[in-house]
């Protein structure tokens, strides 16, 4: 994990080959006016929270519900360094000023903060402060001052890219953990040390593992292995509580190796697990759903894990969907802080989880001729607890469609059905229906999606022509397409093009002319190499490229399928374009 949150795939694949590894250390220097931070319970649950990213921390974690928050990131200012500051940023010190009295509000509140030095950045640019400072008592005392400093009593190690194979710095850092241990020994502090690593499907790659040899060698006591069950970079697609479950089980065997005087139990009391809800960095084939959630709370609780995590608190939100590694949103449809709902009765509990459900669509999409209807299986089940009541409602149908669920409450664990009526009017094209189910224990929800096929195009005119909606719908991109605040032209949402090197990020929608009519699409562009144009039932396109709004018009005659697909692109690794104020006469 990193800032930002993306990593580059060549350098994780070849991470995730050679092993990987993460490091947290603790320590103070001057002892505290204060009585010594309380250790953290058992079993927590401590999303990460972008420091960098702006938000109120206090604020954040009230609306979330989280007590715990793990912090990212510390790190030097540059190479060389043995002062960390926030996001390495030399107006964000180690100081009461910076984080101190959201810290103190969390304690107040009956939780607590964990700190994390490293992350992907700094890890990548020699500024962990393991990699940066060559002189162990530094360090020590750099991880003691922050303990002290907040009267915390974990610190968190994000150990990733070259920090997992820079040996001399792997050395320092546990050195450094071992002196802040004998510290925290002779000062009465407890004080913890995690390591944040990431994982393969079946536990730690080869250097992770060596990050943990070379702690035992150096006598530092490693409380918690922290794996990143996400951007596996295999080429597989996942099922994300399932490998989850098994690279913990694969991580237990490594440490029983590691650690042959403890018992199962203490072993899996030294796990913790970071997901990363809805699509992480790789894309939709590694998606860790809403009904994941439960699935990895139940397990969490049976297997008695330390910690719980995920990257990151910011992304627990339905903002984006179809979007993949946002810092800002999860990429799939779900309530606002859904995970943090889910997963937050973990801290200090082994007790049963509370009541839940789940809720399925199926199949999953469907078609509709305009004038026609359509069905799909609505199911729900019990996922912990007790059956409960869930009212459900069906939303997103666009003008000219109705869709509705009957019966609209059922008891957890009995079906519905969803019925979708287009009718002739219904313009053409793809649309995500939302069944939502709410019960006393939340909101749980699934998607359906329907393909209208001859419909209208609204009298000539496209529909959500400039993105106002705040959605894709009826549009349909590439991975990474999406609706943007900014830039714009006009309005307050544009479509966001996301080109790499390996797409064009095409977006498209299908409308319905008459055959043999001609007509001109129009459309504002904006970034390199933006393409408009149409083609199926006509072929036509243009370009232009430049930092600021072009107006583009193409002039097309309608074949005599009369199924034309408007589209908007970019071009191979020319990066982001963007589009707005479509019009079709």
């Amino acid at each position: 994990m990193r800032r930002p949150l993306r990593r580059l795939r060549a350098a994780v694949t070849a991470l995730a080959t050679a092993g990987a590894g993460t490091l947290l250390a603790l320590g103070g220097a001057a002892a505290p006016a204060h009585a010594a931070a309380k250790p953290l319970p058992a079993h927590v649950f401590a999303p990460y929270f972008e420091t960098y990213a702006g938000d109120d921390m206090a604020t954040t974690a009230a609306a979330s519900g989280n007590k715990y928050l793990t912090l990212a990131f510390l790190q030097t200012a540059g190479k060389g360094s043995c002062t960390p500051y926030w996001d390495g940023d030399t107006s964000q010190p180690v100081a009461a000023s910076t984080y101190g009295s959201d810290i103190a509000e969390l304690q107040a509140n009956g939780g607590d903060a964990i700190p994390s030095f490293g992350g992907y950045t700094a890890d990548d640019t020699g500024t962990d402060i393991a990699d940066s400072c060559t002189d162990v008592a530094s360090i020590a005392a750099a991880y003691e001052n922050v303990v002290t400093t907040y009267n915390v009593s974990r610190i968190d190690l994000d150990i990733e890219d070259n920090s997992l194979t820079d040996s001399a710095g792997i050395t320092r850092r546990n050195q450094a953990v071992k002196q802040v241990e004998d510290w925290a020994a002779a000062n009465g502090r407890t004080v913890q040390f995690s390591y944040t690593l990431p994982s393969t499907t079946s536990g730690l790659a080869a250097s992770g593992l060596n990050v943990l040899k070379n702690a035992v060698a150096n006598g530092a006591r490693v409380d918690v292995v922290n794996i990143m069950t996400f951007d596996y970079y295999d080429g597989a697609t996942h099922e994300m509580a399932t490998d989850s479950e098994n690279a913990a089980q694969g991580l237990n065997g490594q440490l029983a190796k590691l650690y042959p005087s403890k018992t199962s139990a203490q072993l899996w009391a030294m796990t913790g697990v970071t997901e990363m809800p809805g699509i992480d960095d790789y894309g939709a084939a590694e998606t860790t759903t809403t009904a994941d959630a439960p699935t990895l709370y139940n397990w969490a609780v049976s297997k008695g894990i330390s910690t719980l995590a995920m990257w990151a608190l910011e992304r627990d939100n339905g903002g984006c969907p179809g979007t993949a590694g946002s810092d800002s949103c999860s990429g799939i449809s779900q309530s606002t802080w859904y995970f943090s709902q889910t997963w937050e009765p973990f801290t200090g509990g082994t007790s049963t989880p509370g009541n839940d459900f789940s809720v399925a669509v199926s199949p999953s999409s469907g078609s509709v001729a305009a004038g026609s209807s359509t069905t799909a299986a609505v199911s729900t089940a019990v996922t912990s607890g007790q059956a409960e009541t869930v009212a459900l409602t069906a939303s997103g149908a666009p003008s000219g469609m109705t869709a509705s669920v009957s019966p609209s409450s059922v008891t957890a664990g009995a079906g519905a059905t969803l019925t979708v009526v287009a009718s002739a009017a219904t313009a053409s094209g793809n649309y995500p229906i939302t069944v939502v189910g709410t019960g006393p224990s939340g909101s749980r929800s699934a998607t359906f999606t329907v393909t209208v096929t001859g419909g209208g195009t609204g009298g000539g005119t496209l529909q959500n022509a400039g993105f106002e909606s705040g959605s894709l719908s009826p549009w349909t991109c590439q991975q990474g397409g999406s609706v943007v605040a900014a830039p714009v032209h006009s309005g307050s949402h544009a479509l966001q093009v996301a080109a790499t090197s390996a797409q064009t990020g095409e977006c498209d929608q299908t409308v319905n002319l008459t055959p043999g009519s001609a007509h001109t699409l129009t459309a504002w562009v904006q970034g390199p190499y933006a393409y408009v144009g149409v083609k199926g039932g006509a072929t036509a396109s243009t370009w232009a490229s430049g930092t600021g709004w072009t107006k583009l018009t193409v002039p097309f005659t309608v074949g005599s399928s009369g199924a034309v697909t408007v589209y908007a692109h970019g071009w191979y690794g020319q990066g982001n374009v963007y589009a707005d104020g479509f019009s079709l006469s």
